[in-house]
């Protein structure tokens, strides 16, 4: 059966050509991810990176500083990225159409800001980097990295240029020791001087002290009169204080006695002017009264039985409406021997009349209804307006006794108004006396209390002074003793600034400044050392490309359908996996022939990577077989899953600490976690041990779908042909 499976493939030219394009398969994928992915990093000169340096400069000790400048030349000619310069306007513009990948800008204060690290408040330098990051991911993460590099080398300039300038200022520094000892040499002649000053001044000091005893006395006694002079001043200012407010309120009252009496003149003037106008008008309103009440007896004598007039008028009309309904009933017989014509025109003309009457009636009943008792009413009104004018005339004589009396009234008024006129004058000559008078005893007495104040302050000063003028004078006698000291100390100050000055001896270079720059430099060595991206990267891709492969077998060969009729389900099984074999193998020889002889991949043992290959190979190929031979189609679906969750789960690129946690039960049971595993100790490490390890759970695998797949043979066998075979 191996011989029949092997001259079907041979003799059936479509399954040949297929299986050889298979035979390259997984070095398609493992060779073209490794050829492109070998070491990306040693084209990041290609990739467009635009500088924009609006830097303006600054001034540092007289120095012209540009670092802008500086650093964009410096990057430029590192060819780390393709660094080009580009202006202001125009760079967002290309970053936004995709001409490059990142943006730096170098802002207008970048060198402004290096020259205040002396200030009260230093400005950091500020790099501006914008990244398009949705025209490429990596190369804004790439970016990054490069500018903590471009960070650090900013840093080592700024430190070089204050480290110069440090060593300068110490330079400077030992002269300025010269120049200190010199002074100092002339500070202690000048402190012999002193010595000799302060002894003098010792003796003066000690004359004051007795001086200002006397003088202490002599402001005490002066204290004490200024004290009761004061006091009497005080009384004095409140007793006219007291005269003062009297006179006041004496002042207010005159004036409102004033002002009232005037307005008492103005209001009887004002009375005996409206009185008059009273009287006056009484006049008008009695005759008007009298008329009046002549001309209601008039109208109470003819209006007297109008409202019984008016209710026989209402009962004749009440007659006529109904004499005119008896007419209209007389008339009905005859109408009807009239012609038709004039029976109209008479119906017409009879209701027209009816309702007239009716009108009349019914308004001449409502006028004796609403007139009943008017009559009455009238002749009470009359009576009334009778005795108003009586009234009237009571009044009118009253207002003319009135009127005689308001001469009398108006001239007392006068005389009062200015009687009191003349008070209030007077009063208010009072009270500006009593105001000059409290200005005087006030000033008299704040003068008196400033002497006091002043004589208080003279004793107090004299008594410190007395005091301090002692202790002055024990001063005198420290700073004697002090400058002797001073002589002492500016003598050894003198000496030990000369030997420092002999002391600060700088001669600093360009390594000095480099060393302050960058004190720090990191020498990095690792284990299992892995040269480049497409050695980190090629056991996963190895392992993608051999499981990719596995998988295409398994379309253009049939793994069940046998090529001639099986013995035994045995033969049959191995008939198949004498092919998957051979391909496995041949798979597993291109693929390292060429990321080992064209791409330069390094190994640790070629041999060791080759049975890695294999032992992968056979891996992927026997879980397919059993998952398509047993399934069929919906099998290369589950294959499929399968590969997913390697690719996601087999931390064959990020760590398995970085996937989800959801995803890590795949990685411990799913076989190409445990083949990237041996591919890196084939390639990198060299760990035998860890090695053999992943290949036994690789070789669990091969054993446990060959022993399933084998049963499901055997199986296949018994129910398609065992029965043909007893037959036979």
């Amino acid at each position: 059966m191996i011989k029949a499976e092997w001259l079907k493939i041979f003799k059936t030219r479509k399954m040949f050509v297929s299986i050889i394009a298979i035979l390259f398969i997984p070095v398609l994928y493992s060779g073209m991810f490794l050829w492109a992915f070998w070491d990306p990093y040693a084209h990041l000169k290609s990739m467009p990176v635009a500088i924009v340096n609006e830097d303006k400069g600054a001034e540092l000790d007289g120095e012209q500083l540009a670092l802008g400048d500086a650093l964009t030349e410096k990057l430029v000619d590192s060819e780390q990225f393709k660094f080009i310069e580009v202006d202001a306007d125009k760079a967002k513009k290309q970053l936004e159409e995709r001409d490059y990948y990142i943006l730096i800008k170098i802002p207008e204060n970048f060198s402004q800001h290096a020259t205040t690290l002396l200030n009260e408040h230093p400005e950091k330098l500020t790099l501006e980097y914008i990244p398009n990051e949705g025209f490429n991911f990596l190369s804004a993460q790439i970016g990054e990295t490069a500018m903590d590099r471009i960070k650090a080398e900013v840093n080592k300039e700024v430190s070089k240029t204050y480290a110069e300038k440090l060593f300068v200022s110490m330079t400077a520094l030992g002269d300025g020791f010269n120049e200190a000892a010199d002074g100092a040499g002339k500070l202690d002649e000048g402190a012999q001087e002193i010595a000799n000053g302060a002894d003098d001044l010792q003796g003066y000091l000690e004359q004051l002290a007795a001086s200002t005893i006397e003088l202490s006395d002599g402001s005490k006694t002066l204290q004490e009169g200024t004290q009761s002079a004061a006091n009497g001043a005080v009384q004095l200012a409140e007793g006219v204080t007291k005269l003062q407010n009297g006179a006041a309120q004496l002042a207010d009252g005159a004036n409102a006695v004033a002002q009232g009496a005037g307005e008492l003149q103005q209001g009887v003037t004002d009375y005996t002017n409206g009185v008059a106008q009273v009287a006056e008008g009484q006049e008008t309103v009695t005759a008007g009264q009298a008329n009046l009440a002549a001309n209601l007896e008039k109208l109470a004598t003819g209006t007297a039985g109008l409202d019984d007039s008016i209710a026989t008028l209402a009962s004749g009309s009440e007659s006529v409406t109904v004499g005119v309904e008896q007419l209209i009933a007389t008339l009905q017989p005859m109408m009807a021997n009239l012609p038709e014509e004039n029976q109209q025109q008479l119906a017409q003309s009879l209701a027209q009349l009816q309702a007239s009457s009716t009108k009349i009636s019914g308004g001449l009943g409502q006028l004796a209804t609403n007139t009943a008792g008017l009559d009455d009413n009238i002749a009470e009104l009359s009576q009334g307006a009778t005795q108003l004018n009586s009234g009237q005339q009571q009044i009118a004589a009253g207002v003319e006794q009135l009127i005689n009396k308001s001469a009398a009234l108006t001239a007392g008024a006068t005389n009062l108004a200015e009687g009191n006129a003349t008070l209030a004058s007077s009063i208010q000559q009072f009270v500006a006396g009593t105001n000059s008078a409290a200005t005087g005893a006030n000033d008299l007495s704040a003068g008196l209390n400033q002497l006091v104040s002043g004589s208080v302050k003279l004793t107090d000063g004299t008594t410190v002074l007395a005091e301090k003028s002692g202790e002055l004078s024990q001063g005198a006698t420290t700073l004697a003793d002090g400058s002797k000291e001073l002589v002492d100390g500016t003598s050894t100050l003198a000496g030990k600034l000369s030997n420092a000055s002999d002391k600060v001896d700088v001669n600093a270079s360009d390594d000095h400044y480099d060393m302050l720059a960058a004190p720090v430099e990191v020498e990095k060595s690792s284990i299992n050392h892995v040269p480049n991206y497409g050695s980190g990267f090629a056991p996963y891709f190895i392992s993608l490309g051999l499981f990719v492969g596995a998988l295409l077998v398994s379309i253009v060969f049939p793994l069940v359908e046998p090529a001639t009729r099986p013995t035994s389900g045995f033969k049959w099984f191995l008939s198949k996996v004498s092919v998957l074999a051979v391909v496995g193998i041949i798979q597993s020889a291109i693929t390292a022939a060429v990321v080992i002889g064209g791409l330069g991949l390094e190994v640790d043992n070629l041999i060791v990577f080759m049975g890695t290959c294999i032992i992968t190979s056979f891996t992927f190929l026997a879980m397919i077989q059993l998952l398509v031979s047993v399934m069929g189609d919906p099998g290369r679906f589950v294959a499929i899953i399968i590969l997913i969750l390697q690719l996601t789960t087999s931390a064959g690129t990020f760590p398995l600490e970085l996937v989800p946690q959801q995803l890590h039960v795949f990685n411990a049971i799913l076989p190409m976690t445990f083949s990237v595993q041996a591919f890196k100790a084939a390639i990198s490490t060299g760990d035998t041990s860890f090695l053999l390890y992943n290949w036994s759970i690789l070789g669990m695998y091969i054993v446990a779908c060959v022993a399933l797949c084998l049963g499901y043979f055997a199986l296949l066998f018994t129910k398609r042909y065992s029965k043909t075979t007893e037959q036979a």
